[in-house]
C-alpha cells in the first residue's frame, strides 16, 4: 500500500501496477488535504517543465471543467509537457483550443454532426456494420481476438463511413490511431528513443491529415452528404474550416471516436465475463438496463484517464490556491471512483443510479461531442452480440501500456 509521498504518477512503473493498487493510490490522493504536485516527465529532446497538480476528486474536476476561463486548454490538454510549436493542436484539434476559436470550430462541427437526419443515418450504419460483424463471427472458428474481430471494427468502420473514406484506407486509419494513442507501448512505438517516437507520431498524424485533406479538396463546393463534405462546405456566419483545421479535426475524430469506443466495448465484454451476475441482470431486461450498463462501463473503465488544463490567473479551486501558469491534470479515472459521489465505487453495478460519471469529460465546453454516437455503438454491438452469443466469454486482456488511455490491445474470446 503506497503512502502519498511514495506515489509518483509521472513514473511509468506506477502504471504497470495492478489496478487495485493504482485505485488505492488515487484514493489516498483524494483524501489528501491539498492538491499534490508531481514532477513532469523528463524527455531528452525537451526541457523539463515546472510540474503539475493532480486533480483527483469529483468536485474539483467538475469545478475546473466548468471554468475554462480560469483553467484553459489552449496551452495543451493532451500532453503534460508543453509540446513544441503547434504539435498539440495538430493532434488535438478543438480539445486543445479555447474560446472564441474553440466555439467557432465546435459550432461548425456541431452543425454538421448533430442534425437528426445525419444521426439517423449513422444509427442505420451502426446496425449494418454490427450485422456484418455478427455474420463473420458465425462463419468463424468460434474464438479469436475480440479487439480485432469486433471492438475495433465497429467504430472504425462507422467513422470511415461517416466521412465516406474508401475501404482501402481503413487500415491506414486503424494503424495511425494505434500509434497516436500508443502511450509507452513498444508494440506501436520505439520506446526509449524519443526522436524515433516523435517521428513515428508525426508520420501517423501526417497520414491522417493527408488522407482527409485530399478528400476535402475533392469535395469542396460539392453537395455530398458525407461528413467531410458537410464540414468542408459548412459556412456559419461567414466561418468555415480551413484545410489544416479539417485535417486536425479528422485526427481527433479518428483517434477519439475509434480508440475510446473500441475500448469501452472490449472492457465491457471483459467486465461481463468477470461479473457474470451483471451479465445475467442485463440479459434479463436488456432494453431496460442497457443505458445504465453503458454508463457504468464508462465510469468503471474511464477510457480516457486524464486531460490537462493551465491556470490563466491566480485563483482558487474549491479552496485550493492556484497560481497563474500552473498545470492541472484532471484524472477522470479517480473522479469516477470518488467515494463521496459513488457508493462502493470499486463495484461494477449496472443498476447504479444516479451515476454522474465524467467518463465523457467534465461539464463545460469540452464535453465529448460524440458521446451520443459512442453510446449507440456500444448499445447496438452488445445487443446483437448477446442475442446471438449469450455465452461469449473473454480471456485475459493484453493491456495498453499507457497513462493516458485505459486500453485493451488484444482480448481472446470464445463464443461458447
Amino acid at each position: 500500500m503506497l503512502e502519498v509521498d511514495e506515489i509518483n504518477l509521472t513514473d511509468w512503473s506506477f502504471w504497470q501496477r495492478p489496478f487495485a493498487e493504482r485505485n488505492e493510490a488515487f484514493r489516498r490522493l483524494r483524501e489528501h488535504p491539498t492538491l499534490v504536485t508531481f514532477e513532469e516527465p523528463k524527455i531528452e529532446i525537451m526541457p523539463q517543465g515546472p510540474g503539475y497538480k493532480a486533480v483527483v476528486t469529483h468536485a474539483d474536476l467538475v469545478e475546473a471543467s466548468r471554468r475554462p476561463q480560469d483553467f484553459c486548454s489552449g496551452k495543451g490538454s493532451i500532453s503534460i509537457p508543453d509540446m513544441p510549436g503547434d504539435v498539440h493542436e495538430y493532434f488535438g484539434s478543438m480539445i486543445v483550443m479555447d474560446d472564441p476559436r474553440h466555439a467557432k470550430i465546435r459550432r461548425i462541427v456541431s452543425r454538421a454532426f448533430s442534425p437528426r437526419v445525419m444521426m439517423q443515418r449513422f444509427e442505420d450504419q451502426i446496425h449494418t456494420v454490427a450485422e456484418e460483424i455478427i455474420a463473420d463471427l458465425k462463419a468463424g472458428k468460434g474464438t479469436g481476438d475480440f479487439v480485432l474481430d469486433v471492438a475495433a471494427r465497429l467504430p472504425l468502420q462507422i467513422i470511415c463511413k461517416m466521412m465516406a473514406i474508401p475501404e482501402s484506407a481503413y487500415g491506414t486509419v486503424f494503424d495511425a490511431s494505434n500509434v497516436i494513442l500508443a502511450g509507452n507501448d513498444p508494440e506501436y512505438l520505439p520506446t526509449g528513443d524519443p526522436m524515433g517516437m516523435l517521428t513515428k507520431l508525426m508520420e501517423a498524424g501526417e497520414s491522417l491529415q493527408n488522407l482527409v485533406q485530399e478528400l476535402a479538396r475533392e469535395r469542396r463546393g460539392g453537395d455530398g452528404d458525407d461528413l467531410v463534405s458537410q464540414l468542408i462546405n459548412a459556412n456559419i456566419d461567414g466561418e468555415s474550416l480551413t484545410d489544416q483545421e479539417m485535417g486536425s479535426f479528422f485526427i481527433l475524430l479518428a483517434v477519439a471516436g475509434n480508440e475510446t469506443t473500441r475500448n469501452a466495448i472490449a472492457h465491457g465484454l471483459h467486465l461481463f465475463t468477470a461479473f457474470p451476475e451483471q451479465r445475467a441482470l442485463l440479459l434479463s431486461d436488456y432494453d431496460g438496463r442497457v443505458s445504465g450498463a453503458i454508463e457504468e462501463i464508462v465510469r468503471f473503465v474511464s477510457p480516457v484517464i486524464w486531460m490537462r488544463r493551465t491556470a490563466t490567473r491566480d485563483t482558487t479551486l474549491n479552496g485550493h490556491e492556484i497560481k497563474e501558469g500552473e498545470k492541472l491534470v484532471l484524472y477522470y479515472n479517480s473522479a469516477n471512483r470518488d467515494e463521496s459521489v459513488f457508493t462502493d465505487p470499486d463495484r461494477f453495478d449496472i443498476t447504479r443510479s444516479p451515476n454522474p460519471h465524467v467518463g465523457f469529460g467534465g461539464p463545460g465546453p469540452h464535453f465529448c461531442l460524440g458521446a451520443h454516437l459512442a453510446r449507440q455503438e456500444v448499445n447496438v454491438m452488445f445487443q446483437r452480440l448477446f442475442t446471438e452469443f449469450p455465452e461469449i466469454k473473454a480471456g485475459t486482456p493484453d493491456r495498453l501500456f499507457s497513462n493516458f488511455i485505459n486500453g485493451i490491445k488484444h482480448l481472446p474470446y470464445t463464443l461458447s
